[in-house]
């Protein structure tokens, strides 16, 4: 099998856990797999790059220099990992972004990934080499580096995967797989076997922290089977798949609960009610690259007024109050909100799973402030002090504990 996996900071912290994460790389080896490794900076190093950064620059650094900064955390991790494989008798080599034959655009701290060339790799393969390769970068049309943003190793790694069509990509964190919940609200959470692509899309865009949006997305494209698991046991992990191969899918009515804690609620008072208004007020907000989540209008009024209220991040409020001010009588915005989500592809085909939802969380006394639903995930605002309590009611309802 050729297998790409990749180890994120905490898996590479230290020189003991590098070592750790070699013997792992050669049991794989040992087992007859060709293996290409990706490997994030070592714990810590990227943010004291950026303090090193900021001692000459506190406000704004050139966003070039930055790339060039901060790849070099990645690419010491792979030398090192190299050095060590290749000093226990494993020929290895390390691989830069570049020399992986990773083009991006040129945008500078968030590129996108355009093509692979995979012939270094390949030849390095052929060699029986493991490979080693700096993830979290690559370089744009005219040879400058370029990083990928955040969770950016990840991406390295579920692209490189499809574009090798390797059998098998798997992330090793400090988690052991995706669970029905955060096993920190609820003990009870079990670990899922498998999950949709779908599904991890939605659970990630809603706070679980297993996974970035954009490699679940990216793999799904590539239909790369991912596995995330631990690098601190050998316990198995999570298959992220196909819908294809899930098998009695249906069967399987929710697959998780997430809780978003970063979130804040904007309610406008007598808005303009008429056609155009809300595309004007919506248009600003995202010239602003302000992400709008939950929507919801009140029925007009006899004024010609209407009520529109909508949720953001938390970190954009203070921008979201300077666009929209200007469209409303008053705007109140309330931080003191979470986002719980309940996701399952076995909605699409059973009926009654929303009402378990309000009647679970009315048992409780807790109350909805703002829903919103896709074909596999329902999403409600309640209060942040109600937030983990309506995780674990509605983790009991559906009966997903382990």
């Amino acid at each position: 099998m050729l297998i790409v996996q990749k180890y994120g900071g905490t898996s590479v912290g230290t020189l003991e856990r590098i070592d750790e994460v070699a013997k792992r790389v050669i049991e794989n080896k040992k087992a007859g797999n060709d293996l290409v490794v990706v490997v994030s900076a070592m714990s810590g190093v990227t943010n004291q790059l950026i303090k090193y950064a900021e001692y000459f620059a506190k406000n704004a650094p050139q966003d070039r220099d930055m790339d060039m900064l901060l790849s070099s955390g990645e690419r010491v991790t792979s030398a090192l990992l190299s050095i060590a494989l290749n000093a226990k008798g494993y020929p290895a080599i390390s691989l830069s972004g570049r020399g992986a034959g990773i083009t991006t655009d040129t945008s500078a701290t968030k590129a996108r990934i355009k093509s692979i060339d995979t012939k270094n790799i390949d030849e390095a393969l052929k060699d029986g080499k493991i490979v080693v390769i700096a993830g979290f970068q690559g370089v744009n049309e005219h040879g400058q580096v370029t990083t990928l943003g955040r969770g950016g190793s990840d991406l390295s790694a579920v692209a490189i995967a499809g574009a090798l069509k390797a059998d098998l990509c798997e992330i090793y964190t400090d988690v052991d797989g995706v669970y029905t919940t955060d096993p920190r609200i609820e003990p009870s959470a079990k670990k899922l076997e498998k999950i949709s692509y779908d599904e991890m899309l939605e659970l990630a865009s809603m706070g679980a922290k297993v996974l970035q949006n954009r490699s679940v997305e990216l793999a799904k494209k590539l239909n790369v089977n991912l596995v995330t698991r631990s690098s601190f046991n050998h316990n198995e992990g999570t298959l992220i798949t196909g819908e294809e191969n899930m098998a009695n899918m249906e069967d399987v009515l929710i697959s998780g609960i997430a809780l978003d804690k970063n979130q804040a609620r904007v309610t406008m008072r007598n808005v303009l009610d008429k056609p155009g208004t809300s595309a004007e007020i919506f248009k600003a907000l995202a010239d602003k690259n302000i992400n709008v989540d939950m929507i919801i209008q009140n029925a007009g009024q006899k004024d010609g007024t209407t009520n529109l209220g909508f949720t953001v991040s938390q970190n954009e409020v203070d921008i979201a109050r300077a666009v929209v001010e200007k469209y409303a009588s008053s705007v109140e915005f309330d931080s003191d909100v979470v986002k719980v989500s309940i996701v399952g592809v076995g909605m699409k085909s059973h009926s009654g799973v929303a009402s378990v939802a309000f009647s679970t969380l009315a048992a409780e006394g807790i109350n909805i402030e703002m829903i919103s639903t896709s074909e596999i995930k329902i999403s409600i605002i309640v209060a942040a002090k109600y937030g983990e309590l309506a995780v674990r009611a509605l983790h009991k309802a559906y009966k997903l504990d382990a």
